[in-house]
């Protein structure tokens, strides 16, 4: 039943973001991945740096892997009541077709010189002790939206290492993935990573979605 659901899912918010107007879809890596470039204006990117700044906090990770290195960022949950962020999170939603429910809180993150997030997947290991837990709040997490708020001086790309594929940040552009693959399965082609900042700053606002309402 989750993987059927997963294919519905799938199929439905790729056909709503090839409509979009603007929206560059990149083809021929193993999974689905848009772009679409000033989503955001720089004002509203102004406005969520300022908030990333006022609550950041070291990132955690899911994973019992205790890598210090792993994840080195600063990260916060945007108050998701908050009228500015709520208009920023429902037109998200409005762009991939999906229930504000199915979302969780947008998350920002900051990378400085040097931080980086390692090779890792969004989706959920079933195989993980995590697993039970992430199933009972909305299950599988099926795409991924992250926007860029600045641009470093050097550095911060995001690396799809398996797939052969690397997007350079660009202030308000959004880029958007199926974590999972055309028969409802975890696709690792989505394998990604934050590569080092190396000059500047890296700001980040990313949004997952779930298979069921996400609590």
């Amino acid at each position: 039943m989750s993987e059927a659901r997963l294919v519905d899912i799938g199929k439905s918010v790729s056909a709503r973001l090839k409509r979009a107007p603007g929206m560059q879809i990149v083809s021929g890596i193993g999974f689905e991945v848009y772009l679409l470039q000033n989503f955001l204006s720089a004002r509203d990117c102004g406005g969520l740096i300022t908030m990333i700044d006022a609550d950041r906090k070291p990132s955690t990770v899911l994973s019992t892997d205790n890598d210090p290195t792993f994840r080195t960022s600063e990260s916060c949950d945007l108050d998701r009541w908050n009228p500015f962020v709520e208009s920023i999170d429902t037109r998200i939603c409005a762009l991939m077709g999906l229930k504000p429910r199915q979302g969780e809180t947008l998350q920002g993150q900051r990378y400085a010189v040097g931080q980086q997030f390692k090779a890792h997947h969004d989706y959920f290991h079933r195989d993980q002790s995590y697993w039970e837990d992430e199933n009972s709040r909305g299950g599988q997490r099926c795409w991924t939206a992250m926007i860029y708020l600045d641009q470093p001086a050097a550095g911060g790309d995001t690396w799809f290492s398996s797939a052969g594929f690397r997007v350079t940040p660009r202030t308000g552009m959004l880029l958007a993935w199926n974590n999972m693959d055309k028969s409802g399965k975890p696709n690792p082609q989505a394998l990604h990573e934050s590569v080092p900042v190396t000059a500047g700053v890296k700001n980040i606002v990313t949004k997952w979605y779930r298979e069921r309402f996400w609590f």
